[in-house]
């Protein structure tokens, strides 16, 4: 019988510890690796060069092509996001980048298709051609549409940032012909979202936020086949844009708390949601369950997550308000750690969107940490209080 996902997530990737006679994960910090001789280290490095693994008499090589650390990590999350493979990376946006250049350039295709609204580096990213690709942006019921002779990737981010938008995988996925498409899945984690069950090719995460946790690593992954992630090694190997051993042991020790983490931030998110629902000083709250028509949740998504985004009746004083009068909620960017942030992300995260596709100046993004839920509420209550009172004089 399967291991139900929270099983899964604190004994994956720990399958040689008995050989290893360990307990704890072991984190190798070696930059390279003696080798058995020319023949077999030669051998083992062309395997890892061109996207496979170390071969059994041949050695690690280097790190930039291979570490035990961060391929247990990867392993780990496999198991969670049902995938084949994973790779990993230094950051996010050195996955993102390794996905693009992987199945544009690479491959002979310049064009992606791109659903928005997405995080704002990615959008930035997409749209400055710095990769010498193309992109069509798009809603998603367009996707189809969009779609080129030399179409590459399709991109989607669900629950999108800052928003909250819901983008239907499968329906996307339905429009693709074919070509991978990429969900950013960040915001869900694997723990309320699968997108390779629902068709996609590839699920990405900012592990930097859910999945490490705790605000102290910086770092990016995609689940995928282990076809498309013999592409991505390829990417990371001629870049470097690898994952370093200690962030990697410390995003495997995180996903140990993950299923506690997301089950109790969620509830407290739902909770502070249908609060600031009530809150005059609040013009609209953003957050997967409200208003979700077409089901989403509970067939794509298991829960709305702990993000929520909030429109200020004051606009963008109110924002500027709110942020500078919390106490319990840091004023800072990213998210998904133990500790609750706010954020203005028009002036911040999405400053490098194009007008037309940046998020209002009236938006704050919640990150709901693991602190109280009533102390949380009383912190925006006597802070929108105050950004009200500015906002109005």
């Amino acid at each position: 019988m399967p291991l139900h996902p929270d099983t899964v997530a604190v004994h994956a990737g720990r399958a040689d510890f008995g050989a290893l006679g360990v307990h704890a994960a072991p984190i190798d910090l070696s930059s390279t690796n003696p080798l058995p001789d020319i023949l077999h280290g030669g051998d083992s490095y062309e395997s890892m060069a061109t996207g496979g693994h170390p071969l059994t008499d041949g050695g690690n090589v280097y790190a930039r092509l291979w570490n035990p650390t961060v391929a247990r990590f990867e392993e780990a999350l496999s198991e969670l996001e049902h995938s084949e493979a994973s790779v990993a990376f230094g950051s996010g946006m050195a996955a993102m980048t390794a996905a693009i250049l992987a199945h544009t350039t690479a491959v002979g295709k310049r064009h992606i298709v791109a659903v928005r609204p997405l995080y704002g580096g990615t959008d930035h990213l997409l749209d400055s051609g710095l990769l010498g690709a193309e992109v069509t942006f798009c809603h998603e019921h367009e996707v189809a549409a969009s779609i080129r002779p030399d179409t590459g990737m399709i991109v989607l981010e669900t629950p999108a940032n800052p928003t909250l938008d819901l983008v239907d995988i499968a329906a996307v996925v339905a429009q693709s012909d074919g070509i991978p498409v990429l969900v950013d899945n960040t915001f869900a984690t694997p723990l309320l979202q699968n997108p390779l069950d629902l068709g996609a090719a590839m699920s990405m995460h900012s592990a930097t936020k859910y999945i490490g946790g705790h605000g102290d690593v910086i770092a990016g992954v995609i689940s995928c086949s282990e076809r498309t992630a013999e592409a991505l090694r390829r990417v990371r190997a001629i870049t470097g844009a690898l994952l370093h051993p200690l962030g990697a042991y410390l995003l495997h020790r995180g996903l140990a708390t993950l299923p506690m983490r997301i089950h109790a931030q969620q509830s407290s998110a739902r909770a502070l949601a249908h609060s600031l629902r009530e809150n005059p000083a609040v013009s609209e709250v953003l957050y997967p369950e409200f208003d979700d028509e077409r089901g989403l949740i509970g067939r794509q998504m298991r829960g709305g997550g702990a993000m929520i985004s909030i429109r200020l009746a004051g606009g963008y004083a109110a924002a500027e308000a709110l942020t500078g009068a919390v106490r319990l909620f840091t004023h800072a960017v990213s998210l998904g750690g133990v500790d609750s942030l706010i954020q203005h992300p028009a002036a911040l995260t999405h400053r490098p969107v194009a007008p037309a596709a940046r998020p209002g100046a009236d938006v704050v993004r919640l990150s709901i940490g693991l602190e109280n839920v009533d102390d949380l509420l009383i912190d925006l209550e006597q802070a929108l209080a105050k950004a009200r009172v500015q906002a109005t004089a």
